[in-house]
């Protein structure tokens, strides 16, 4: 029996590689010749470069960038490989990554694929609470990430843009990356655009632009479609999650509002309706119109760069699980995700999420095998979240084959 093991990290729990290993242990107590593939999954937020390093035998990064108020850090990205990751040392491949991470020093093979997390250098975990305001934060950090990932020989980059501590519209992204936004004095802005500076914008130039971008395919993982601007934009929507004011929120809504028309006159593209473009504040939209990005859901980014489709042929089962199935799964998380690919492959998916609440969209999966449950509490679900992952694993094989 084939079974492609396809889960996400639970958040602040476990890693999509933990997951993966201890779903493979259950499907192994239950039928030990069974062929396995893990293949950690995200779907474009948090934990989203180790499972594509880790699925496709690739390598982690070590760069110089900046975070979200313009102090030097270092931050990981990956470079994925080309392994299919069957059978039970693919497992490896994360592992030996985070235990072997390599320093930039020098470029490697063209053509490869980077995997970035924004929130690795402009995510709203670098900030302690009392520092943070979004007049002030940039995705400087993240545009040198992205630069050191051209550096390194990439000519495909997925960004992942959850967990962001930004409403710049992407702006400080760009500079990083040569593109120049001019005042009405007809003088560079600052660098390291903030929120705050976004009204000061009057004309946007893309002729310093890393020349290598024209020349590089940008996909965007997000699990949003909340558009720039409005009662559902950026600003509204998040920025009082990082630390703004109601004050401050229309401040930042006013400069994106002003952002978007600058874009509109200096570059001839409309981001402010666009589905999506409001996602990490703004930098959606900032990427679409500044480096001609194209913006996706999350898991599918994460599928297709990892195989999954042509992993699942041929499979008797699929096992993915996330930390809490309920009815925004459908909107583009893992487990859904996962669930739609496989059903195309006519392959049955079970899905062992750490909770499972009443309007979860079971219908989906050939079963729903929760941690939590009456005998489980979520604490101690937390505590013994391997052990409770393979037992949950090995009764779903059994109940599979009839055993």
């Amino acid at each position: 029996m084939k079974v492609v093991i396809a889960p996400d990290s639970f958040k602040e729990t476990l890693r999509a590689a933990d997951v993966a290993s201890a779903l493979a242990a259950g499907v192994l107590d239950a039928c030990p010749d069974a062929r396995i593939d893990l293949c950690p999954m995200a779907d474009g937020g948090e934990g989203t470069v180790e499972a594509m390093v880790a699925a496709t035998g690739g390598k982690l990064l070590t760069t110089d960038t900046f975070d979200p108020l313009g102090a030097p850090i270092r931050a990981h990205f990956g470079l994925l490989g080309g392994a299919a990751g069957a059978g039970l040392p693919g497992e490896l491949g994360l592992a030996g990554a985070m235990a072997h991470g390599d320093e930039l020093d020098g470029p490697f093979v063209e053509g490869r694929v980077a995997v970035i997390e924004m929130a690795a250098a402009s995510g709203l975990a670098l900030v302690r609470p009392d520092l943070r305001d979004p007049l002030r934060s940039t995705t400087f950090g993240t545009g040198k990430l992205i630069q050191a990932a051209l550096d390194a020989g990439a000519r495909e980059i997925l960004l992942g843009i959850g967990g962001s501590a930004t409403v710049d519209g992407g702006c400080g992204c760009a500079q990083a990356l040569g593109v120049t936004f001019l005042n009405r004095a007809g003088e560079p802005c600052i660098c390291g655009l903030a929120g705050g500076g976004l009204p000061d914008i009057d004309r946007i130039d893309l002729s310093d632009r890393d020349a290598r971008i024209a020349a590089t395919k940008i996909r965007v993982a997000c699990d949003v479609t909340n558009p720039l601007t409005g009662p559902q934009g950026a600003a509204r929507v998040y920025a009082p999650q990082k630390g703004a004011t109601p004050e401050v929120v229309e401040q930042l809504e006013a400069g994106l509002r002003h952002l978007a028309a600058v874009i509109r006159r200096s570059l001839a593209v409309d981001v402010e309706p666009l589905a999506g473009a409001g996602a990490a504040g703004g930098l959606g939209g900032g990427l679409v119109a500044f480096l001609g990005a194209t913006l996706e859901r999350g898991v599918e980014v994460v599928a297709s760069a990892v195989g999954l489709a042509r992993r699942l042929a041929g499979a008797d089962l699929c096992l993915t699980g996330e930390g809490k199935l309920d009815s925004q799964s459908r909107s583009g998380k893992t487990a859904f995700g996962v669930s739609e690919i496989a059903r195309q492959a006519s392959v049955p998916t079970v899905c062992i999420p750490g909770q499972a609440s009443d309007d979860a969209p079971r219908e989906s999966f050939a079963g729903v095998y929760p941690l939590v449950s009456q005998d489980v509490p979520v604490r101690q679900a937390m505590l013994h979240g391997p052990d409770l992952l393979r037992r949950r694993a090995a009764q779903a094989v059994r109940e599979h084959l009839g055993r």
